[in-house]
Parts: structure tokens; C-alpha cells; sequence
């Protein structure tokens, strides 16, 4: 069986983001990404979410953290909603007919009332933009928060941080995520002229 990867290059990750949003017109799809890709939480935990988490109805505005118990680890996670969610959350919100309320649904399944989509149908969402863009590697929901570590890691992301922010309870997990490939370590050597 073939290990879930993240997606590394900045040019398919950009035309994989935007495949919903440009080609198929759909917000619904495309927030999804965003939100998978930003938050790097496990996809059980995204298709959760419910507008209250993300959005204070008293006051108007979209809340400064995200924060949820991950349904996994039963851990209580703290994420900084970056400016990249909440552009995303603003056009989504604005797409929807009827009114919001802090208990609707973020990602509205059409079989039944308030019910996410189900992790099948998030994955068939992600497998069809990674196709789409050429990814042929193992894409899946997973790929999106390993996208978010790899990238993180990428910009200096010190692991041990990466290791708290996914709630990991061994560095060996971690490092596992980050999928770090021979390219990787290759860069790391011929960046070094000691």
C-alpha cells in the first residue's frame, strides 16, 4: 500500500488550490481545500466544522483562532485563522441563499439536513483536483495536512513546532509527515559549501 503524500511543488500546489475556484465554480469544493490546507487538521475534524467555530454571529465578523477538541486525539487544538481562510470563508459565505447560523453546517452534505459530506465524498473532491492538475502521486484528503508541514518545514518551520501543531506524540510521526524525500536531503548538502 502507498503512502499518502503531500503535495511539494508551489506550481501544482497553486493550480491544485485553485482548480475549484477557476475551472469548476465551486466554493463549497475550493473552501474545503483552503481550509485542509491551512489549518492542518485531519479532514474528520474539517468536514465538522460549523460556522460558529469560525464566525461570531454577535459581533459580525470572522474569529481570530479556530479552536476545536480533534476528534482522534481527543487534544484541544488552537489554529490562527491566516488571511488566505478567512478571503476563503468570506466568498463562501456570501454564495449561501438562505441565513447562517452558528450551528449551520460548513460543508453541507444534500442527503440529509445540517449533515457534512461524508470523508468518501471529500475524498473523491481531492482526488479529482489532484488528477485534474496532473498530480498522479498517492493524493488524499491526508495529503493536505501533510501539504501544510511539508511547506511549513520548507519555509523553517523548526519540526519540534510542526510536532506540537499536529499534535504528534513522537518527532518519529512527524518527520514520517514531511515527507522528506532523497531531493530534499540532496538540496540540503549542495546548499552547504563549508
Amino acid at each position: 500500500m502507498s503512502t499518502t503524500q503531500p503535495i511539494r511543488d508551489p506550481k501544482l500546489l497553486h493550480e491544485f488550490k485553485d482548480f475549484y475556484l477557476e475551472k469548476e465554480r465551486n466554493i463549497r469544493n475550493y473552501t474545503l481545500c483552503i481550509l485542509g490546507l491551512n489549518t492542518a487538521l485531519r479532514i474528520t475534524d474539517v468536514l465538522e466544522l460549523r460556522w460558529g467555530d469560525l464566525y461570531d454571529f454577535n459581533k459580525n465578523h470572522f474569529l481570530e483562532h479556530l479552536t476545536i477538541t480533534e476528534k482522534k486525539t481527543g487534544k484541544t487544538n488552537t489554529i490562527a485563522l491566516n488571511q488566505s481562510i478567512v478571503d476563503t470563508l468570506t466568498a463562501y459565505r456570501a454564495q449561501f441563499p438562505s441565513a447562517l447560523t452558528a450551528d449551520t453546517c460548513l460543508f453541507p452534505s444534500r442527503k440529509g439536513i445540517n449533515r457534512p459530506i461524508s470523508r468518501s465524498q471529500a475524498f473523491r473532491i481531492i482526488k479529482k483536483a489532484a488528477l485534474a492538475v496532473g498530480l498522479c502521486q498517492n493524493v488524499s484528503c491526508h495529503s493536505l495536512r501533510k501539504t501544510f508541514g511539508y511547506h511549513a518545514w520548507q519555509q523553517g518551520t523548526p519540526p519540534a513546532l510542526l510536532m506540537n501543531i499536529y499534535n504528534h506524540s513522537s518527532y518519529q510521526v512527524t518527520k514520517h509527515y514531511l515527507g522528506i524525500e532523497q531531493d530534499d536531503r540532496d538540496n540540503v548538502f549542495k546548499s552547504i559549501a563549508l
